[in-house]
């Protein structure tokens, strides 16, 4: 008898194995097949994204050419058709739109010491205009005042005694000097649209100020001026803060929101230094990045300031600060001199005041750079541009330790050659041809002593004064346009400039502020 034959007890173990592998691969199949019948079809229904009524605002804002009228967001952007070019409408930005702003829409707030009122506010006359500019004056005690002295209203800072202010580099001056907006605020002026706050040796060109304000709406929260020349003191405060010194403007909204939080504000930041970094503090707690705009000058130098000035940025020149550090900007007289001669020049023009125009003197090889209303130089060799518009070196840095690494900005060597050390011409004097509808400024040569120099070419020594003709142009940052005529005039051919400055046509040149024509076989100097 044969033995029972057992079956083992994983017998059906490759057959079971099989069976549902098949199982497994068929339903994958089925649900492939399923789903692609749904991925390749176009009937399907947009999924809804239900939006409440200030989201379909904002995304309207952000998106203007999506339909947000039905409840979905509609994302379909092939479907989208293409504007034809005739209904195409140009956007103008915001920052080129102006805005109807006049100067008796901004309240300027002056924070002033009464130690140092009575030389400073030598410095507020120069640019105060009594009964049309509007302002404050705040000091820490009272002072002696005279009557029509042209000068703002005076008022005395309320007591700060109960905040808190523990930087031992510091003076407690700074939080009185941070609340000037505040209370100017709380006077309660109508018609306001900015505050502008400064120091008592800030210097303002009023008429620009207005400028640069009427880019900006007022209705918004805008917080503008400009950091620090230096940058080790912009690292050490902040490169988004505004320096008091050089001003900075408020709008009005803004200016509200402040008042609200400004105290608990102050409180919180004992430790900081001044009052622009508290200022700055509070504009960061409200969200309100600073706008920056170059013509604001803190001017954190020493020294001569002819670097700087002689090669202003493209934009109106707003302000001026550290005139009790800095050398008078015209050698020869003091700073209220000095700043009488150069409101001669804003008075007639102040839109152009400090702009520089660059021509040359082809058969000569002379560079000339004219900075309106204050300085001439003429350089000998042809001179590009690019090196006559990066300032020189005539001043030192904030920090004495630092050296001209330490600048915000590129600079250059007064000159690398002795032969390319420039002849400085200072305007003496400006007046107003109505006849002929254009600004007459005589510049003189400064006598500075210049080095011997074996090149063979005309020596600009030769030249005693240069007239500057300019037709006015309050339109100047809109159209940019314009032109200078530079007139050359020889020591002996001085009276004749003076007093008929058609004899010297034979030497006009024409420097546009657009195109500046380089004579073509003239080798372009690198002071670099």
């Amino acid at each position: 008898m044969n033995p029972i034959q057992q079956r083992p007890p994983y017998a059906c173990y490759g057959g079971c194995r099989s069976y549902f592998l098949w199982f497994f691969f068929m339903t994958i199949m089925i649900y492939i097949i399923y789903s692609s019948t749904h991925l390749l079809t176009d009937d399907h229904q947009d999924c809804p994204i239900p939006l409440d009524i200030s989201t379909q605002n904002n995304l309207q804002n952000f998106m203007p050419l999506t339909n947000l009228s039905s409840p979905s967001l509609q994302l379909k952007l092939e479907e989208q058709k293409e504007p034809e070019e005739e209904n195409l409408e140009l956007a103008v930005p915001l920052s080129s739109q102006l805005f109807d702003t006049e100067l008796k829409h901004i309240v300027f707030g002056i924070a002033a010491s009464s130690k140092s009122w009575e030389k400073r506010k030598q410095y507020i006359k120069q640019w105060w205009r009594p009964s049309v500019t509007r302002g404050v004056v705040w000091l820490d005690k009272p002072v002696r005042t005279r009557r029509n002295e042209g000068l703002p209203l005076i008022q005395i800072s309320k007591d700060t005694s109960r905040f808190k202010y523990t930087n031992r580099q510091g003076d407690r001056s700074a939080l009185r000097i941070s609340r000037v907006v505040s209370e100017t605020l709380k006077l309660g002026m109508e018609d306001v649209r900015w505050f502008v706050m400064g120091d008592d040796d800030t210097v303002f060109v009023v008429e620009n100020v207005v400028r640069v304000l009427s880019k900006y709406d007022h209705r918004q929260f805008y917080y503008i001026g400009s950091p620090s020349e230096s940058h080790s003191q912009n690292m050490f405060f902040s490169y988004a803060m505004a320096y008091g010194g050089g001003g900075f403007a408020i709008s009005y909204p803004l200016a509200i929101e402040l008042a609200k939080m400004q105290d608990r504000c102050i409180q919180r930041y004992p430790g900081l230094y001044g009052s622009d970094d508290r200022m700055q503090a509070c504009m960061a707690e409200l969200g309100v990045p600073l706008t920056k705009e170059a013509g604001f000058h803190q001017y954190d130098v020493y020294g001569n300031l002819l670097g700087l000035l002689a090669a202003h940025p493209a934009t109106p020149m707003v302000t001026i600060h550290h005139l009790d550090v800095v050398e008078p900007i015209f050698p020869g007289m003091n700073q209220v001199k000095s700043l009488e001669r150069l409101f001669e020049s804003i008075k007639l023009d102040s839109s152009s005041i400090m702009q520089q125009s660059i021509c040359y003197h082809q058969n000569r090889s002379w560079s000339i750079s004219i900075s309106w209303g204050y300085v001439v130089q003429i350089v000998r060799g042809i001179v590009s541009p690019r090196e006559l518009e990066m300032p020189t070196r005539t001043f030192l840095n904030w920090y004495r330790s630092a050296d001209y690494t330490a600048y915000t900005f590129n600079t250059r060597p007064v000159t690398r050659h002795p032969c390319q050390k420039p002849f400085i011409f200072y305007m003496s004097s400006t007046r107003l041809d109505k006849g002929r509808r254009q600004t007459v400024g005589i510049y003189s040569r400064h006598r500075g002593k210049h080095p011997a120099c074996r090149w063979k070419m005309d020596s600009p020594e030769t030249i005693d004064s240069i007239i500057v003709l300019k037709r006015p142009d309050d339109l100047r940052w809109h159209n940019h346009q314009g032109g200078i005529v530079v007139e050359l005039c020889h020591q002996e051919e001085a009276h004749l400039c003076t007093y008929g400055w058609e004899t010297a046509e034979k030497m006009k040149l024409v420097c546009n502020n657009r195109i500046i024509k380089i004579p073509g076989d003239k080798a372009i100097s690198h002071l670099n």
